[in-house]
């Protein structure tokens, strides 16, 4: 019924209860789940969470965080990486300009390093932007023909439009459950239903009643009810609809 679209299962907050929690969530309606690397271990870690549970799949690269620590030879090996038929997806990649943990240089040429790669595989990317929204536009402008998504959209609807008008999707977590988040519902409103996806981006970000606890993908139905009441559709139909966009999007 659910599908979530980017969770960080490799995350050690899991360590205690991760298979457990995985094996769990078909019983509570998690009907699909996508894993992103964001170096080259959590790469390779979101491939084995994918072999071993058949309603996950992976998204191999690096996001800006980690894009220092790339090495030479890293590319080619997750281009090889992308040959497996559980990787639907190159990510998370993109540009973090809050924390600034890699200099801004490196994450613009592993951010385009990644974008070559995703039009050489044929694969969608996962974009992570943070107060880089102007510099990830101009980038996105370059490959045009790249379809992705932006994960844990917080944007305007002016950025959200020209974002749209390039084909992309945008993808929302349990911030919209957030008493302040009155800029993504109006970009929720104004973007096409087809064209929107939902996460947890799990461990971090739970949904309010969960707000400050370890995130999972269990809390997809608050996440989605959320939606639902700003659609103005049952809880059933907001998942029906973000599901078949997951999967139109993922190639699932």
């Amino acid at each position: 019924m659910y599908f979530d679209t980017h969770a960080h299962y490799d995350n050690p907050r899991y360590k205690e209860d991760r298979d457990a929690l995985l094996q769990s969530l078909p019983e509570h309606g998690i009907e699909l789940v996508l894993v992103p690397g964001y170096d080259m271990p959590s790469s390779r870690k979101a491939i084995e969470f994918a072999e071993t549970y058949p309603y996950i799949y992976a998204a191999v690269g690096f996001h800006p965080h980690d894009s220092s620590k790339r090495k030479p030879g890293d590319l080619e090996k997750l281009e090889t990486l992308t040959q497996n038929p559980r990787v639907k997806a190159v990510g998370e990649i993109g540009l973090d300009y809050h924390y600034d943990y890699s200099p801004r240089d490196v994450q613009m040429e592993c951010f385009r390093l990644h974008m070559e790669l995703a039009r050489k595989v044929k694969l969608p990317v996962i974009v992570h932007q943070r107060e880089a929204a102007e510099d990830t536009l101009a980038v996105l402008r370059d490959y045009r023909d790249v379809p992705g998504v932006v994960h844990c959209f917080s944007g305007s609807v002016e950025v959200a439009r020209e974002i749209l008008n390039m084909g992309w999707y945008i993808s929302f977590t349990g911030v919209i459950t957030y008493s302040n988040a009155r800029k993504s519902h109006e970009v929720i409103r104004y973007a096409p239903r087809d064209r929107i996806m939902l996460e947890t981006d799990a461990p971090y970000m739970a949904p309010v009643p969960y707000r400050g606890k370890r995130n999972s993908s269990l809390y997809m139905p608050e996440i989605t009810e959320s939606l639902a009441e700003i659609w103005e559709v049952s809880l059933e139909e907001a998942a029906r609809i973000t599901t078949e966009n997951g999967k139109r999007f993922f190639g699932i």
